[in-house]
């Protein structure tokens, strides 16, 4: 039962990217707001959504190996999985923005989270405490009123556009409702994808790096495709790369409130890959555009990690 509602969900999820990008689209054209930055504050954030109440339900449960484990597959995935797939077949542009802030704004974050979760400051207890998770999600705050501030100068927010659009409540209703399904077909595929792992045996740091970080990026990653397809590879680039500061500053900023999150079997090498991984689009990105080659390279990282995980279980 549980690999037929896999497969529903699935379908369920494919459906609800293609409806949360259209209506993302129109809304975007309509106001005169950019591609990227609706990628990355509306598409990233809500697509985000899995990843917050599958890390916000670990912490309440008091298991930080979800909570912290999810937030970091998650990233991995975003950029060397969904990043690479969608470079695989659509060159993704990469503008001078782009370069200055978001990306640079990303691996901070990333770094932040590992010496902050590692405690590099306090060994002897390597938590993510209260005020640590207050100066993630100022952080997040910080990112959010730049991006708002900085777009409307760029390309002049709220302006009406006169393109003939549909209606705004049809474009809503898109978003909203693919947004819906999105979160709730990928609730479905985690919770089944948990029930079958843990039928064979595997631990919590090594399902929520992998099965629950992928399943609940999956709407990142259908988001990102449908997208692409619909020739918006700058919407695709801010969704994963807005989801991935999102997870991070937001998520764990408010998922350490409900108690000090402390996870002993995400180890250095966990960290160490999500920084990496959040260095490829600035080095790669330097060029002005993420070809098929780059996203060939991140694929094959990306398995490299996955392959180094299960012989890690194994042993």
């Amino acid at each position: 039962m549980e690999y037929i509602i896999i497969c529903v969900s699935v379908i369920g999820i494919v459906f609800g990217a293609d409806y949360l990008v259209s209506g993302a689209v129109s809304v975007a054209k309509r106001y005169k707001v950019s591609d990227f930055f609706i990628g990355a504050a509306i598409v990233g954030v809500g697509t985000s959504m899995p990843e917050f109440i599958v890390s916000f339900l670990g912490a309440i449960n008091g298991n930080a190996d979800v909570a912290i484990g999810n937030v970091v597959g998650s990233n991995i995935f975003n950029i060397l999985g969904i990043l690479g797939i969608t470079a695989l077949f659509f060159p993704v542009t990469v503008d001078r923005k782009n370069i200055k802030f978001e990306i640079p704004l990303c691996i901070a974050a990333s770094v932040l989270l590992a010496i902050l979760a590692l405690d590099f400051f306090n060994r002897a207890n390597a938590s993510i405490g209260h005020v640590d998770g207050s100066l993630l999600f100022a952080l997040f705050a910080f990112y959010m009123w730049y991006s708002l501030t900085h777009d409307k100068k760029s390309v002049g927010t709220g302006q009406k556009a006169t393109d003939g659009n549909s209606p705004l409540w049809v474009a809503l209703l898109k978003l909203i409702g693919g947004l819906a399904l999105l979160i709730t077909s990928c609730d479905f595929f985690v919770d089944n994808a948990v029930i079958i792992a843990k039928s064979f045996g595997v631990n919590d740091a090594y399902i929520s790096l992998t099965l629950i970080a992928c399943g609940t990026s999956l709407p990142e990653l259908a988001a990102s495709l449908a997208a692409a397809i619909k020739k918006n590879t700058d919407m695709a680039l801010g969704n994963i790369i807005g989801s991935n500061i999102f997870n991070i500053t937001f998520i764990l900023g408010v998922c350490s409130q409900v108690m000090p999150l402390t996870s002993s079997d995400i180890a250095y090498v966990d960290y160490a890959i999500m920084i990496i991984a959040a260095l490829f689009p600035l080095i790669i990105g330097l060029k002005g555009k993420i070809n098929r080659t780059s996203g060939i390279i991140m694929i094959m990282c990306f398995v490299v990690y996955n392959c180094y995980l299960i012989i890690n279980q194994i042993n």
